[in-house]
């Protein structure tokens, strides 16, 4: 496969990175549902936005497991029913596996406009869940929250791909 240019040559992620990645955005929705908003359902999911990351960029390490292990760990905090994120998050993995190749060679704005669609199914999927359960409709402010996660979408991916971009071994004479 040939480079495109302007393209930085990545290093290999660690597996040890990933995980600490998505513990850490399991701890920041854990923080952020005991803060002022709590549950609202117009807040992006950070962990669905770091899980639907790795999915593309690691689908060998972060796959549909994963999306479901995380999904139920963030049932069980949020009280929620049980499975309702593990049936979304799973569906973003499968979703995400299957565009990865094609996913990576947009720009980021393109990237952007077709992972809206992934988010948007995901929190059609919890909803649907929750309608099916029988809990009330969570209103129109729940229209925010892929938008939002989508405009979190470079952000993540900047900050999640910075150890990868740096120099194994940096000297004066190599341009990696």
């Amino acid at each position: 496969m040939i480079m495109p240019r302007g393209k930085q040559l990545l290093l290999p992620v660690r597996p040890v990175f990933i995980w600490a990645s998505l513990t850490a955005t399991l701890a920041l929705g854990m923080v952020q549902n005991m803060v002022l908003w709590g549950r609202a359902a117009w807040l992006p999911d950070v962990a669905a936005v770091v899980l639907l990351f790795w999915a593309v960029h690691q689908p060998l390490r972060v796959g549909i497991g994963a999306g479901f292990a995380l999904g139920l760990l963030i049932d069980l905090h949020q009280g929620s029913l049980l499975g309702q994120h593990a049936l979304a998050y799973t569906a973003l993995c499968f979703l995400a596996v299957g565009i990865h190749r094609r996913l990576l060679w947009f720009t980021i704005t393109g990237q952007m406009a077709q992972v809206l669609g992934l988010f948007v199914v995901g929190h059609l999927l919890a909803l649907l869940v929750r309608l099916i359960a029988g809990d009330a409709p969570p209103g129109w402010s729940m229209l925010l929250a892929p938008l939002l996660e989508t405009l979190l979408w470079p952000v993540v991916s900047v900050l999640l791909l910075i150890p990868q971009r740096q120099a194994p071994d940096p000297d004066t004479t190599r341009p990696l």
